[in-house]
């Protein structure tokens, strides 16, 4: 764990009721360049402003990995002070089970109705009349990135949609640059999805992700999905994958790869490597076909701590979840990490040229994401079948189609 440096001198100036700074254990996945430099970022105001000090617990494998680690620790009696995990069903139970701090009367002064972008993005923090979690931005995984460097080899412009990005596969090829990029492990689970809403359109998603109806899963929308998948498959193998995203994209900034398929934190590691938009690599929002984002996020949780904790680290949490969604923190983690903020009235003029084509879209309304609409467990069937399905190419579209659609209609 990682302690962020804090002036001892402030520890009297900002603690209000506190008699000396707290040590506050905050978890979370955020391990890449990018991730790493926006958390840091909430990380700095948070002291700044209540003399405390954030115990940064990093864990890797992003939810895949460290779901697991955070929700053990909670059940198992040995709570951090907060924690980060998608906005979504993730921690259903743990909310059910009275593990979570209900946030009603700490942010009942703030009217967080009155500025939050999407009130659906708090429906998964609701339980029972309480508010349980924070959501701290808007994620998407519709993201297509493309290389300039990598076009420029090949002598033909930047595709503007997936379909022109598919049909310069063979030049891409002959060249000897990868037409698509990937890290290993979770990275490939958000890819159905993106081509769920960039292909198969609104209607599938809405029929899919909220309604869990198996028959549109054996449709002909989601074949075309389907034989995407495909299409990707043949142009990846274990030989061409990289460790992770952030080196997916730095093989997009080199020219090495021309496209990848990832959520739009994907633009912090490119900001921290120098890249920039419309000059070293471009970004596709749905895929170039869409006008509508799948919509999910990071939300924060204050786990009940134990009985006899010191007050003091209690009084943190209280002063921590009133920060993250504060407009300076908003606006600083945002503009590092790549998503949006869930903040209706702050000054956004510094965004990216990526961040602004997300913010565009918003006025159509988000659609949601699996994240957000489908329990753990029918997430990791999901996954399994993906990783499965990338790595085997004897499993045929039909037996991908089946399986996805056998796995909807047992989902809860």
């Amino acid at each position: 764990m990682k302690k962020f440096a804090v002036v001892a001198a402030m520890a009297t100036a900002f603690l209000g009721s506190t008699a000396y700074a707290a040590e506050l254990e905050v978890t979370h996945w955020w391990t890449s360049a990018g991730e790493a430099a926006a958390i840091a970022e909430f990380a700095k105001v948070f002291e700044e402003e209540t003399g405390n000090t954030w115990v940064d617990s990093a864990l890797a494998g992003s939810g895949t990995g460290a779901n697991p680690v955070i929700i053990s620790r909670i059940i198992g009696g040995n709570p951090m002070g907060a924690t980060q995990m998608n906005t979504g069903r993730d921690a259903e139970e743990l909310i059910q089970a009275g593990l979570m701090r209900d946030l009603t009367d700490i942010v009942a002064d703030l009217d967080i109705d009155s500025f939050y972008v999407d009130q659906e993005l708090l429906e998964p923090c609701r339980y029972e009349g309480g508010l349980y979690c924070l959501p701290i931005n808007i994620h998407s995984w519709d993201w297509l990135w493309l290389s300039t460097a990598a076009y420029e080899k090949i002598g033909q412009p930047v595709p503007t949609n997936w379909n022109e990005y598919v049909a310069s596969w063979p030049a891409l090829e002959e060249a000897g640059i990868l037409p698509f990029a990937l890290g290993t492990g979770w990275p490939i689970n958000g890819i159905p999805g993106v081509l769920m809403a960039g292909i198969g359109g609104t209607d599938l998603v809405m029929q899919v992700n909220r309604d869990k109806n198996a028959d549109a899963v054996r449709g002909p929308e989601f074949r075309k999905v389907a034989e995407a998948m495909d299409m990707l498959r043949s142009v990846v193998s274990p030989e061409t994958m990289v460790p992770s995203f952030g080196d997916a994209g730095n093989q997009l900034l080199s020219g090495d790869a021309a496209g990848n398929i990832h959520g739009d934190w994907l633009q912090g590691d490119l900001q921290i490597a120098g890249g920039v938009p419309g000059e070293d690599y471009e970004c596709l929002p749905a895929l170039g076909l869409g006008t509508q984002l799948t919509g999910g996020g990071d939300s924060f949780y204050f786990p009940v701590l134990p009985e006899g904790t010191d007050p003091a680290v209690i009084e943190a949490q209280e002063q921590l979840a009133r920060i993250l969604i504060s407009p300076e923190a908003q606006l600083k983690f945002n503009l590092v990490k790549g998503s949006m903020p869930i903040r209706t009235d702050i000054d956004l003029s510094g965004a990216n040229a990526c961040m602004t084509k997300a913010l565009a879209l918003l006025d159509n309304g988000l659609l949601p994401s699996g994240d957000f609409s489908l329990s753990s467990d029918t997430q990791k069937q999901l996954e399994d079948l993906n990783l499965e399905f990338i790595a085997d190419d004897n499993i045929s579209v039909d037996d991908y189609v089946e399986r996805y659609a056998t796995i909807i209609d047992q989902a809860d």
